[in-house]
């Protein structure tokens, strides 16, 4: 009982505030076009400031168990891969694909993923949570913006090209924050000074801007909530939420279980917290803005969002019991 009111505690929040955003909708409190702008905001600037920061603040780099992180991240390529070749034979619906590939593969580790490790884990686990963020985050939205590139609706009849998809991701807002994040903290041991201990007044602007991003993007998600939409989408929304918390986690954290046993790296009670929240948490709330913003399904993207928060209260409870009856966590 207890993990199953952790697991709703650790939801809970994301879906009320949905709500919210579809109440304010409803009642007509703000035009649709805040909504239309604040998804704007929230992608060009909020998420990526909010990325920054969240990378920015890992504090050690050392002890680092490389071959386990670089394995989590190439498990996640696979998982890309395998979503890729089910989603272009299950609908010839470009947009559809984009969405469905992206909520595969990539969970909400940022928001949820690292509290989540904390939670299971204590603080070694969130250790090894802020390093698999590092290396993580830039891999899941590089990854997005490749999927989202090639699979976008043209209405021009172009086909991507491989340029087209390097500038996509150099130009991508998520991108930009993470990879200025990851130059601060190398450039940390080599100057004599942080932003976070010598000039203050940026870090805590940072630290406030990015504080809009998670519930600012979630009342955008409401707000262009169509409840309507979900008897069209219901065969994709399943799909979706099937390889987002099922299938993907079941493949990947077996597959590191195997290896682990292998020898090809240990696998301690500290890691596996930080790797069950990297690989089972739900998809990422940025996902939806970014699926609208690079013109593919909004609208599934949205319902893959609500719907893989709700559906993760039961299979996170699920994963959390397993594992500590097999003694990983």
């Amino acid at each position: 009982m207890e993990t199953l009111i952790f697991s709703i505690n650790a939801v809970m929040p994301i879906i009320l505030i949905i709500l919210l955003g579809y109440y304010l909708q409803k009642i007509n409190l703000v035009p649709e076009s805040f909504f239309i702008n604040a998804n704007k905001l929230v992608f060009n600037a909020a998420i990526p400031v909010y990325l920054f920061y969240s990378v920015y603040n890992i504090e050690n780099l050392s002890d680092i168990n490389w071959s386990l992180i670089i394995t989590a991240v190439v498990l996640i390529i696979i998982a890309c891969g395998l979503a890729s070749l089910f989603f272009v034979l299950y609908t010839k619906d470009s947009g559809k694909r984009a969405v469905l590939i992206q909520c595969a593969f990539r969970s909400n580790y940022a928001i949820i993923g690292i509290p989540l490790a904390k939670a299971m884990g204590g603080e070694p686990a969130l250790a090894t949570a802020a390093v698999v963020s590092a290396i993580g985050i830039p891999a899941f939205n590089i990854l997005a913006v490749i999927v989202l590139s090639v699979f976008s609706y043209d209405n021009s009849g172009k086909k991507t090209t491989p340029l087209d998809i390097f500038k996509s991701i150099c130009k991508n807002p998520l991108i930009i924050g993470v990879v200025c994040a990851l130059v601060c903290l190398a450039l940390r041991g080599f100057v004599p000074f942080t932003i976070k201990d010598d000039i203050p007044f940026i870090y805590s602007t940072v630290k406030d801007v990015g504080s809009i991003a998670s519930p600012l993007a979630l009342l955008v998600l409401g707000g262009r909530f169509k409840i309507e939409a979900i008897k069209e989408l219901a065969r994709d929304i399943t799909l979706g939420v099937l390889w987002r918390l099922i299938i993907v986690p079941v493949i990947c954290l077996s597959a590191l279980i195997f290896l682990a046993n292998q020898g090809m790296f240990t696998l301690t009670k500290a890691d596996f917290p930080a790797l069950i929240a990297f690989y089972g948490s739900p998809v990422a709330v940025s996902s939806a803005i970014m699926a609208e913003s690079m013109n593919c399904h909004g609208e599934l993207a949205r319902q893959l969002v609500i719907w893989c928060n709700i559906v993760s209260i039961f299979t996170v409870f699920a994963m959390i019991v397993l594992f500590k009856y097999l003694g990983l966590i």
